[in-house]
């Protein structure tokens, strides 16, 4: 048992790392279809850069990331089987599943801005990104107060985190449209 720590040092390495990439990888898609809708070369050079960013970071980091953090997990779950009992516990995996289901469509977005298939807004991208904040938050919250019985508290506080976090993109839009340069 003495390893545990280090498998749990480990394990939290790979969410952060995981993390990063579901942070980062919408934000590129934002950037892949504004810049499909640029004129030729701009279109061209900014599209093959911005293809091969996403390609790097989605098969070096956040998949590889996904895959070790739920192998740290599970060995950690392993090692301490009583975790499975906690109800906060049954709380945080379904929230993993829903991370797990976010990756999966997010893996959708990807193939389909790979082969130049646009079926999204920069605009949607903006707010997709979003989703992994959500889970975050809720992960946290679960692992640090341990309570399942106050989840709903933390829904709401998602909630309301939602609200604010659209009331600033959309105070962005404006200040966007204002000033393209912003």
């Amino acid at each position: 048992m003495e390893y545990y720590n280090y498998i749990k040092a480990l394990h939290l390495i790979f969410v952060v790392t995981w993390f990063a990439g579901l942070f980062y990888i919408p934000r590129l898609f934002v950037y892949q279809i504004e810049a499909f809708h640029k004129p030729l070369p701009d279109k061209d050079i900014l599209g093959h850069q911005l293809k091969l960013m996403a390609k790097r970071l989605w098969y070096i980091i956040t998949w590889p990331s996904a895959i070790l953090a739920t192998i740290f997990a599970i060995w950690l779950l392993i090692l301490q089987p009583f975790w499975l009992q906690q109800p906060w516990m049954h709380v945080k995996l379904g929230f993993v599943l829903l991370l797990f289901i976010y990756q999966y469509q997010t893996h959708i977005y990807f193939k389909q801005l790979q082969n130049n298939v646009v079926k999204k807004t920069s605009n949607f991208m903006r707010l997709y990104n979003e989703g992994a904040t959500f889970i975050l938050f809720a992960v946290v919250f679960l692992v640090i107060l341990k309570s399942a019985i106050n989840w709903v508290f933390g829904v709401v506080g998602i909630v309301v985190l939602g609200l604010l976090l659209m009331l600033g993109f959309k105070l962005y839009k404006r200040i966007r449209d204002k000033n393209p340069n912003a």
